[in-house]
């Protein structure tokens, strides 16, 4: 009982710190991966023209990149210490697999991102132009490749493939690559999260841009930004909705607890509605009679189209998916969550007989047991579980979240078209609505962005590895109150450094580009 308690202290504050730091690292790295971008777009303008108003424009946008760059930065390196510290289980069991391609992010897509920064920052009069641009082009694309090897170990974790456990040395070993980096949760993932950052930067620099528009000054200069950030958060749109809607069919397959939790679905049916937008029965359970919702306004059928490309496809709810018999996709019929633990306590019980039996040079036994292992080995996470309903995520968290995401993504799109409008019509001016409106969007884009991380995690608690390691399994053994000391440290520091970093971002916005004599 002690021993449960203390586990569940560890847990939840070992969550509660690696959910902290995760959350702020992110509201750096989206922005890093757009505006690189943009910043290599403007300069290519630069070189092909010659025009020092372009020049100006760049090294402006490489200042907020560079503050910006420079905070991440820490807090990444702080990310990656936690998965030893805090989840070292979860390190011993997957460490073959998901240490891989931190591995290639770190000394390959990382080096080559700061080797190039160094040049973009420091390399104005002592390279070519041409040199210069394709060390901004490199810049862009490491800081995004960087991004697919994090995303490769995270769609892993969401959808484990391409390993095998060796019950030698209880850990999980990969058995090919190409099927971990080609996994479809992860190249998914990659793009709709990459294009998420360019949406993000867009907004940015469309907000900023419209604080010059409002104050009367560098007028050319917000205009010329917002007519790139327009263009490229447009067509960042484009990708990222398709994106979202590959993600939902994945996670529908891969995730159906995620799904039905986004959903707020409860009981399955054919030809199954997307909710557009409603409002959860507060206190809802699994197995009560209580109706899902209070109100709930939806698009007929979406969700069966979205998750199966079948208008009339069932797609499972919260409470078919805890007690099974509904039909897979595959024709079998679906086993209950019951039926999932007692399989992975057999799994487990399986491994601890083998473990002995190799001990004691029992062959029979061993093989025995190893066979029995491997049979019930899809469902060996399921063994840590006591209560069934426990592998259910937060039901309106991650259903507000997705929401969140969604109708702020439509808004983005809104302010791109209308931005783009306005500065390509003749003499077009901004009105004061709108401009307040895309300054405003500045603060609701981070919000979307965190958002959409919130349902990609929290939707597929409790696990660390998809039915394979609960959270539960996967902390370290240490003292929780270490964990509780650590966590108000970095949340203090990371409060200095949110505060420093806005501070300066903000001096810098005021002394602006300091482009003079321009004619708008």
């Amino acid at each position: 009982m002690l021993d449960n308690l203390f586990l569940s202290s560890v847990v939840e504050w070992s969550r509660l710190q690696f959910a902290l730091t995760a959350m702020f690292h992110w509201i750096f790295v989206p922005f890093t991966l757009g505006i690189t971008f943009m910043i290599a777009i403007m300069e290519t303008i630069y070189v092909k023209t010659g025009n020092e108003f372009w020049k100006k424009t760049v090294k402006f946008w490489m200042t907020i990149f560079g503050i910006n760059f420079a905070v991440g930065i820490a807090t990444g390196l702080i990310l990656e210490f936690e998965f030893g510290t805090n989840w070292s289980n979860y390190s011993w069991f997957v460490g073959d697999i998901f240490g891989a391609p931190l591995a290639i992010e770190g000394i390959l897509a990382f080096f080559m991102e700061t080797t190039f920064v160094a040049v973009m920052f420091f390399g104005w009069n002592k390279v070519g132009r041409k040199t210069h641009l394709t060390a901004s082009w490199l810049t862009a694309f490491g800081a995004n490749l960087s991004a697919l090897w994090i995303l490769v170990a995270n769609g892993w974790m969401q959808n484990p493939v391409g390993m095998e456990f060796n019950p030698d040395t209880a850990r999980n070993e990969m058995n090919n690559f190409w099927e971990v980096l080609f996994n479809p949760t992860a190249i998914t993932k990659f793009f709709h999260t990459v294009t998420s950052g360019y949406v993000l930067a867009a907004i940015v620099v469309i907000g900023i841009s419209a604080w010059f528009l409002l104050r009367g000054r560098e007028l050319l200069f917000a205009k010329k930004s917002i007519l790139v950030a327009s263009v490229f958060g447009l067509l960042s749109s484009a990708v990222l909705i398709f994106t979202g809607d590959s993600s939902a069919h994945n996670v529908a397959h891969t995730q159906p607890m995620k799904l039905a939790a986004m959903e707020g679905l409860y009981k399955g049916q054919e030809g199954t509605g997307f909710s557009m937008f409603g409002i959860p029965t507060p206190g809802k359970k699994y197995g009560d009679d209580k109706d899902a919702f209070v109100f709930n306004l939806e698009f007929p059928k979406l969700l069966s189209f979205l998750g199966y490309r079948n208008f009339n496809a069932f797609v499972p709810g919260i409470d078919d998916l805890m007690k099974g018999g509904f039909k897979e996709e595959d024709g079998s019929i679906a086993i209950s969550v019951e039926e999932k633990i007692r399989r992975g306590r057999a799994a487990i019980e399986a491994y601890k007989e083998y473990s002995e039996a190799k001990k004691k040079g029992n062959e029979v036994v061993a093989e025995d047991a190893k066979a029995r292992l491997f049979n019930n080995f899809k469902y060996y996470g399921y063994g840590y579980f006591n209560d069934p309903s426990g592998i259910i995520p937060n039901v309106p968290l991650c259903y507000y979240s997705f929401r969140i995401m969604v109708w702020l993504g439509f808004l983005f799109v809104f302010i791109f078209v209308l931005s783009l409008w306005i500065v390509l019509k003749k003499n077009g001016n901004f009105q004061k609505w709108i401009l307040y409106l895309s300054i405003l969007s500045v603060p609701l884009v981070y919000i979307a962005s965190q958002a959409g991380w919130v349902v990609a995690e929290m939707g597929r608690q409790p696990w660390t590895i998809q039915d394979l390691l609960p959270t539960i399994a996967a902390v370290s053994r240490i003292d929780s109150s270490s964990v509780m000391i650590t966590f108000f440290l970095f949340l203090i520091l990371f409060t200095i450094l949110l505060i420093a970093d806005i501070k300066i971002l903000f001096t810098q916005i005021r002394k602006g580009p300091k482009i003079s004599n321009e004619s708008v």
